[in-house]
C-alpha cells in the first residue's frame, strides 16, 4: 500500500499566499469576487471544504496557479507570525506584520509616554500583539530580509589588479552588489629598511555596505571573510585608519587601537578664481608679487 498524499492545511496556505501578494482580506476579495466573510471562515478553519472554483478565484486574484498534480516547483514561505494570536484568540492578519507586545516599547501607540518613569504595576493595559501597518516600511523591512537571508560573500579577483589587492563582496545571486572590502598587502622592508621574510601585512582601505542594507551584518561579514583569507596567507597583522562610526566599527569586529596614533592630513588643491592662471601647468611664484597668493 502506497502512503496517502500529505493534506494541505488550507487555511494556513491561504494566508500565506495572502502574505505572498500582501494584500488583505477586504482586498483579496474585491479582486476574487469571493465574499471577505467567506476568506474569513477558510482562515479560521470554520469552511474546511470550500469549492474547487472558490480556491480557483482566490488563487488566480494574486496571479497563482494551481498545481493538480506531481510536486510544487517552489514551496509557499509561511506566515512568520502564524503561531500569534491577538487578545481574542484569533490569527493575527497574515498580510501584517505582527509581533508580541511584552512591554510598553514594544507598542508603537505608547510613543508619547515616558515609560522608563512608570512602575510595571501602573502600566496600563497592552494589546497582546501590534502591527507594522505602513507598506512602504514594511517592504522595506521585507526587502532587508531578503537580503540578511541571500547574500553571499566572496573574495574577487581581478586579474588586471596586482595579487597584493584584496577585495571582498557582498553580492544578491542576481550579482547585485551590496557591499565590499577593499585592502591591500604592503611591504614591511620598505618600512624597517630591510626585508623580513615571514612579516607580510594588510592595510584595510575601507568597508562599504549600501545605506539601505546597513546593520544587517554584512559589514562583519566582510571582516570575516578577510580574516580568514589572511589565516590562509598567513599574513598576521592588518592596520587600518579609520573615522567616526568606523572606529566604532573595526573596534566591535576585534581591531585594536594602537598607543601611538598617525595625524590625520588632507591634500586639498584650491580652486579658487585666478588660481592657477588658465594655460599653466604652474602657478605664478609666491615670491615674485610680494604677496602670497590667496588660499
Amino acid at each position: 500500500m502506497s502512503d496517502a498524499p500529505p493534506v494541505t492545511d488550507l487555511a494556513a496556505a491561504l494566508r500565506a499566499l495572502r502574505r505572498a501578494a500582501d494584500l488583505s482580506q477586504r482586498e483579496l476579495a474585491g479582486k476574487s469576487g469571493v465574499p471577505q466573510a467567506t476568506i474569513a471562515r477558510i482562515e479560521s478553519g470554520q469552511t474546511a471544504d470550500p469549492s474547487f472554483r472558490t480556491i480557483e478565484r482566490l488563487v488566480g486574484a494574486v496571479a497563482g496557479r494551481i498545481v493538480l498534480q506531481g510536486p510544487a516547483t517552489r514551496e509557499l514561505a509561511t506566515v512568520p507570525h502564524e503561531t500569534l494570536r491577538d487578545a481574542a484568540g484569533r490569527h493575527c492578519p497574515a498580510h501584517l506584520d505582527a509581533r508580541e507586545v511584552r512591554e510598553p516599547k514594544d507598542w508603537p501607540g505608547a510613543w508619547w509616554a515616558h515609560w522608563f518613569k512608570i512602575p510595571s504595576n501602573r502600566w496600563p493595559p497592552l494589546p497582546a500583539v501590534t502591527f507594522r501597518l505602513d507598506r512602504a516600511v514594511r517592504d522595506r523591512e521585507r526587502l532587508r530580509e531578503a537580503v540578511r537571508r541571500d547574500y553571499l560573500v566572496r573574495r574577487y579577483v581581478d586579474p588586471v589588479l596586482p595579487s597584493t589587492s584584496w577585495r571582498f563582496v557582498a553580492e544578491l545571486p542576481d550579482g547585485d552588489l551590496v557591499g565590499e572590502l577593499r585592502a591591500h598587502e604592503r611591504s614591511s622592508d620598505l618600512l624597517i629598511g630591510h626585508p623580513e621574510p615571514g612579516q607580510r601585512q594588510v592595510v584595510l582601505d575601507g568597508v562599504l555596505v549600501a545605506p539601505a542594507y546597513r546593520l544587517l551584518g554584512i559589514g562583519r561579514r566582510l571582516v570575516a571573510a578577510l580574516l580568514t583569507e589572511m589565516d590562509g596567507a598567513g599574513v598576521r597583522s592588518a592596520h587600518a585608519i579609520a573615522e567616526s562610526g568606523g572606529a566604532s566599527f573595526l573596534l566591535a569586529c576585534g581591531f585594536d587601537l594602537e598607543a601611538s596614533r598617525p595625524a590625520a592630513l588632507r591634500f586639498h588643491r584650491p580652486a579658487s578664481r585666478g588660481w592657477p592662471p588658465p594655460g599653466s601647468e604652474e602657478g605664478p611664484s609666491p615670491v615674485s608679487g610680494g604677496r602670497l597668493p590667496p588660499r
